[in-house]
């Protein structure tokens, strides 16, 4: 199996910063595509940020020029430094890696369990 372990979520107020870290541990032959997902209450999870294996980057239209995502090929680390936040950033974020258990295995999506970000006066 491939296990994705999120950190970094927190409380904090408008304008501020948060970093969330992901690391991707278990049978892993190789990851492609590392992403962020988030998911507000009741809304549908929604794509934030993504980065591929040759660093290539995609945001959200909502969440561009305030989030960065980056990525540690060598550890199979994938963060997100998230500035300018606003209430409407509020979601469980969930950390996404596309992967590979062996060479001839299929590529499968796998998730973490999340992690809250609350942006509240």
């Amino acid at each position: 199996q491939v296990q994705l372990v999120e950190a970094g979520g927190g409380l904090v107020q408008p304008g501020g910063s948060l970093r969330l870290s992901c690391a991707a541990s278990g049978s892993i032959f190789r990851i492609y595509t590392m992403g962020w997902y988030r998911q507000a209450p009741g809304k549908q999870r929604e794509l934030v940020a993504t980065i591929t294996s040759d660093l290539s980057t995609g945001y959200a239209d909502s969440v561009k020029g305030r989030f960065t995502i980056s990525r540690d090929r060598a550890k199979n680390t994938v963060a997100l430094q998230m500035n300018s936040l606003k209430p409407e950033d509020t979601a469980v974020y969930h950390c996404n890696a596309e992967a590979r258990r062996g060479p001839l295995a299929d590529k499968l999506a796998y998730w973490g369990q999340g992690t809250q970000v609350t942006v509240s006066p």
